[in-house]
């Protein structure tokens, strides 16, 4: 009979050492038992199939064995004892109630009563309220008294998945434990050796995805895990693979996810399109296939704030590598807007009966995002242009014959270096010389100059001294920075530049730290300067006379 039962059955804990990833819920629980210090109530929590149940029929168990707990004696099989009466629910004096089912006053009145009497053979009469948040206001009411005064061989164990929809006052007269998702890796651990033993031929990686898809919960690992070892036995291979494990669950292949995500950056809304047809020939998911995006997303998200993700075992070495190489044309901006989209999306996929069709319009509407976003700040900024009276001088030249052949798509991804950048250069027909440009802005120091002339205060402390120039290029500026930068320096700079010559300047950010800024180049040559004067022989007579002098600085004199 063994044989014949799903493994989610056949393989559930039968003692506290068998719940894996629960090990300080179970070592609370056997340390109370053991010192005959157990309460009234108690009330387990956590998502689905971590072990609630399971634990409330442990419990039981441990309170009812003959055998003696605390020393660690265990039953002999064949040996009259409650314990198996238990663990396959049957026995008289552990009542389970489904709470679901049974929500109202009178169902609550029945057990009070039935509380009354003495167990029949076991030491205590358990009453396991199953998906206890279920049960009305009345009957929570009802419950309380006994809740927390019950007979003294009488014990509640109540589980649920929703603990905040459970009252205070009940709360408050159990004991908690909260019931942890399963790790990644500890999944893995428990199926492989489950697998082991089914002799079941299923790759590392296939039940690494299977442990991950689970998200904590040891039944549905174990579930999928029952469904995999079916799908081999019909399939002619023999191994089954981690794709095998896709297509049976309707996942999309993570690294064609990546790939579709990296062409909707470039703009190339045809070849992620063709990536999403592969995917639904492939029999993908349409919710799964969402979630899966919202899982690049966050993957992305995680590499630009935080780092390097090599140490996470729940993605692969060349998944690694993709995220880490297609993250570089991603801002969180950007990032911020797709999430809401595609949560939108997955809200829309409950409305709109065709879901090829809403994920198509999906991935078009995530391609012309950013062109709808920079036409945005584009009218912002004529308005503020047209407020301060520059608009007739910017507005009168036209598109270039390269920027024409340009797609807008190419010239949103070359302005994705900058949130900030984004948000200041979004102008791309915008090629007209002001009238104030006539001298030109040719050099680093020009810039500083015509930010001193046009009295840019905060802009130009900031060239100075907290600016370290790499590299001065027409319409290209390459800078490294220190921690004192203005956090709209960017934004501020890339208005000004086309402000003042009619053209869009692409601000680039560099590693370089040998460079440094103006204010410690003028540091420094005016240092050597003074070093150089005290050796010369003007400077020795003139110490020579004035012994207490200090040269402080040197000025030329302008003969004009």
């Amino acid at each position: 009979m063994t044989k014949n039962k799903i493994l989610a059955l056949k393989y559930r804990p039968q003692e506290f050492k068998d719940l894996i990833g629960q090990e300080v819920m179970s070592q609370t629980i056997t340390n109370a038992i053991k010192l005959n210090k157990t309460p009234n109530a108690y009330l387990l929590t956590g998502i689905r199939g971590v072990g609630k149940t399971t634990t409330a029929r442990l419990i039981a168990k441990a309170l009812n064995c003959i055998k003696d707990f605390s020393k660690g004696e265990k039953c002999k099989t064949g040996e009259h004892c409650h314990c198996s009466e238990i663990m396959n629910s049957n026995h008289i004096d552990i009542l389970e109630m489904d709470a679901a089912s049974k929500t109202g006053i009178d169902d609550i009145r029945e057990l009070i009563e039935n509380s009354k009497y003495s167990p029949t053979s076991a030491k205590y009469k358990i009453f396991i309220i199953d998906e206890v948040h279920m049960l009305s206001k009345q009957a929570f009411n009802g419950l309380l008294k006994t809740l927390e005064e019950p007979p003294p061989s009488l014990k509640f164990i109540l589980a649920t998945t929703e603990s905040r929809k459970i009252p205070v006052t009940i709360l408050s007269r159990c004991q908690r434990f909260d019931l942890k998702r399963v790790s990644i890796e500890l999944l893995f651990d428990h199926l492989k050796k489950i697998s082991t033993k089914e002799n079941g031929k299923i790759s590392d990686d296939a039940i690494r995805l299977i442990a991950r898809t689970s998200e904590g919960s040891v039944r549905d690992a174990i579930s999928l895990l029952d469904r995999a070892l079916i799908f081999q036995s019909i399939k002619e291979k023999g191994l089954v693979e981690e794709k095998d494990i896709r297509e049976m669950l309707g996942l999309a292949d993570r690294s064609k996810t990546i790939y579709l995500l990296k062409e909707v950056l470039e703009g190339k809304d045809k070849d992620a399109l063709k990536y999403l047809r592969e995917l639904i020939n492939d029999g993908v998911d349409a919710k799964n296939f969402l979630n899966d995006i919202l899982e690049v997303l966050y993957l992305f998200s995680r590499k630009i704030n935080l780092g390097s993700i090599a140490k996470d075992t729940s993605i692969s070495e060349e998944e690694v590598k993709l995220v880490e190489t297609f993250s570089k044309n991603i801002d969180m901006q950007d990032i911020g807007l797709f999430w809401q989209l595609t949560i939108k999306t997955i809200e829309d996929l409950n409305i709109v009966g065709n879901e090829n069709l809403t994920l198509e319009m999906f991935i078009m509407q995530l391609t012309h995002l950013k062109s709808v976003r920079l036409n945005n700040e584009v009218s912002e900024i004529n308005e503020d242009l047209n407020d301060q009276g520059y608009k007739k001088n910017l507005i009168s030249k036209e598109m270039s014959t390269d920027e024409k052949e340009s797609s807008p798509q190419k010239q949103i991804k070359n302005q994705l270096k900058n949130t900030d950048q984004i948000k200041s250069n979004p102008i791309k027909n915008l090629t007209s010389k002001s009238s104030t440009n006539e001298l030109g802005i040719k050099s680093f120091q020009d810039l500083i100059d015509r930010a001193n002339e046009e009295k840019e205060v905060e802009l130009k402390f900031d060239l100075e001294r907290n600016v370290k120039l790499v590299s001065f290029k027409k319409g290209k500026i390459d800078i490294s920075f220190n921690e004192k930068l203005n956090k709209n320096f960017i934004k501020l700079l890339t208005e000004k530049l086309l402000l003042w010559t009619g053209e869009r300047w692409i601000i680039s950010l560099s590693k370089n730290s040998d460079a440094k800024s103006i204010y410690e180049k003028n540091l420094e040559n005016k240092s050597s300067s003074i070093k150089d004067f005290l050796q010369s022989d003007i400077a020795q007579q003139i110490q020579k006379t004035f012994p207490d002098a200090k040269l402080i600085d040197i000025k030329e004199e302008d003969n004009d």
